[in-house]
């Protein structure tokens, strides 16, 4: 399973950086970026609390 970001939904908010800063990013012009698109089950619960909080509904899960 993999991250999918929507980038024309997102709108920046960091909320996912600051579930997990792993995984997530924002640059310093606000930018997200997905640093490791991999769910492990090391990851697993905080990645899908970040698609849960995701205020746009940008992040999801593939296969």
């Amino acid at each position: 399973m993999r991250v999918q970001v929507d980038f024309g939904l997102c709108e920046s908010n960091g909320i996912c950086a600051g579930l997990i800063p792993e995984v997530f990013d924002l640059d310093a012009r606000d930018d997200l970026h997905v640093l490791s698109p991999d769910v492990t089950p090391q990851n697993e619960t905080r990645i899908r609390e970040a698609v849960r909080q995701c205020p746009r509904q940008a992040i999801s899960l593939v296969e």
